[in-house]
């Protein structure tokens, strides 16, 4: 199965502090490949450097066959390597439909002809239609996105990402804060945009992540410790050691 997004050796510090310790990961298209591990293993520092938010020390990052690794955020983002949830801003006053497709508009690099109605461009309106859709908002296009509720924030954060086109999705924490049905309909939705797209899931809650995920890596240190199938996560015995017995004993 071919890879879309391929790391080797990425290492970031914070002075003495070894933050991502020599990550080398391959996500094959198609696949929901989720990380996780203990706080402070580093997760977000290694989506930060995925993304181009935040420079590596050494290392590299492919994408698509190419080293992105020098291409700042914007560029990675034109190429389809986006991510969800941490860099989308909404605009309050908007409405939700506007939101969405001024990402899409975004992702065309025209986004600021504000002299133009957003309205007059049809595929930037079609391709937000179509992501408001299929997140579940088709029925709030016209609310401002100040009065939607947390849950359906975090939808719209996710429809502007996916007007935008993307060829891969990085999601941090997506079900962060949410209630438990608030986190189920989540949960459904990126079963059914799994194989549409190819994602990477950064997630504390496990419910989740054994119900979505293809493989998993788990990330303590800032190193990988494993990688495998829901199932071999749940019988490796370190992995249960230093993660998964840690979330059981506070369950």
């Amino acid at each position: 199965m071919p890879s879309v997004l391929r790391t080797e050796s990425l290492t970031k510090r914070f002075g003495a502090l070894l933050v991502t310790d020599s990550v080398s990961l391959d996500i094959h298209e198609g696949e929901l490949h989720a990380i996780i591990g203990p706080n402070g293993a580093g997760k977000t520092t290694l989506i930060n450097q995925l993304s181009g938010e935040l420079a590596a020390d050494s290392g590299s990052v492919w994408f698509g066959g190419a080293d992105v690794s020098a291409l700042p955020i914007h560029e990675r983002a034109q190429r389809g390597l986006l991510r969800s949830y941490q860099i989308t801003s909404i605009f309050e006053d908007f409405s939700v439909i506007e939101n969405a497709t001024f990402a899409a508009l975004a992702s065309r690099r025209h986004a600021f002809r504000f002299w133009q109605p957003m309205a007059a461009d049809r595929h930037a309106r079609q391709s937000a239609e179509e992501a408001l859709a299929a997140t579940g908002l088709a029925n709030r296009l016209h609310v401002s996105a100040g009065d939607l509720g947390y849950g359906e924030r975090r939808q719209l954060e996710l429809a502007m990402s996916l007007a935008a086109g993307p060829k891969f999705l990085l999601l941090d924490e997506p079900m962060a804060g949410m209630s438990v049905q608030e986190s189920t309909s989540v949960i459904a939705l990126l079963q059914q945009l799994k194989r549409q797209y190819t994602i990477l899931l950064v997630e504390h809650d496990m419910d989740a992540v054994f119900a979505l995920a293809d493989r998993i890596s788990v990330l303590v240190y800032g190193k990988i410790l494993f990688t495998g199938t829901p199932e071999e996560i749940r019988n490796h015995p370190e992995v249960r050691a230093v993660y998964l017995g840690e979330e059981e004993a506070e369950a």
